[in-house]
């Protein structure tokens, strides 16, 4: 980037061009964030209990409720935690999700996108949406290269904390960050999942899980902010 010039989604777009062609690669990112849309609303109105004997009520549709009484701006936080929490009721649900950068983990990001988009920046569109993609997915890229991203083999830092720093660099970005202080808002969000462990009561992705992801989410906006 420094070479370059470049900014990290601008040097991801320009290798993904390359390798796919433009037309290819926006039909794919526009395809990842429809699904993860269609996640965030259909999760925000599903009600009733998640399958499996532990019978969890799911919570992102009465929460959606209560903070629609109130001004935006004042429960922003708890709008990032029900849009989380929507994507992984989902998940656990068995519906379709985007594996970001896993199942047990796919409510991080789109909770801070859409975070981004309804609360922070009215103004963004699909410009902006496509360069958090691009910066998410390339932190995930290191990760998965240089560690792991399961949680089998490296407990739900793996997960959790990876999908955290993906959403955190990407943040960080479009926030104005340099390529530097995107990777340190990636690091800063790791840092604080390490030594997290996989734990889920019965093998069912619910019990922690799905609250991780509401934990994850802001640690993502937290460690964008510090960087």
């Amino acid at each position: 980037c420094e070479r370059e010039n470049l900014s990290i989604a601008e040097l991801a777009w320009q290798n993904e061009v390359y390798l796919h062609g433009e037309q290819e690669l926006t039909r794919r990112l526009d395809a990842i964030w429809s699904a993860m849309q269609s996640c965030i609303e259909q999760g925000l109105k599903e009600k009733g209990l998640l399958p499996g004997y532990l019978a969890v009520t799911r919570r992102a549709a009465d929460m959606a409720e209560r903070l629609a009484k109130f001004d935006t701006a004042e429960v922003s936080n708890e709008w990032l935690q029900a849009y989380a929490i929507a994507v992984n009721e989902q998940n656990a649900a068995g519906m379709r999700v985007v594996t970001a950068p896993t199942n047990g983990s796919a409510g991080v990001i789109p909770a801070v996108l859409m975070y981004y988009l309804v609360i922070e920046n009215h103004y963004a569109g699909e410009k902006e949406i496509k360069q958090f993609l691009m910066v998410a997915g390339q932190i995930g890229s290191i990760f998965k290269k240089g560690a792991t991203i399961s949680a089998a083999m490296g407990g739900c830092q793996a997960e959790i904390g990876v999908s955290s720093a993906m959403a955190a660099a990407a943040l960080c970005e479009l926030m104005g960050g340099t390529p530097e202080q995107v990777l340190v808002a990636a690091e800063i969000a790791m840092e604080h999942h390490l030594g997290m462990t996989c734990d889920p009561i019965g093998g069912l992705v619910q019990v922690p899980c799905i609250e991780r992801n509401t934990m994850g989410a802001i640690k993502a906006i937290h460690a964008a902010e510090l960087a």
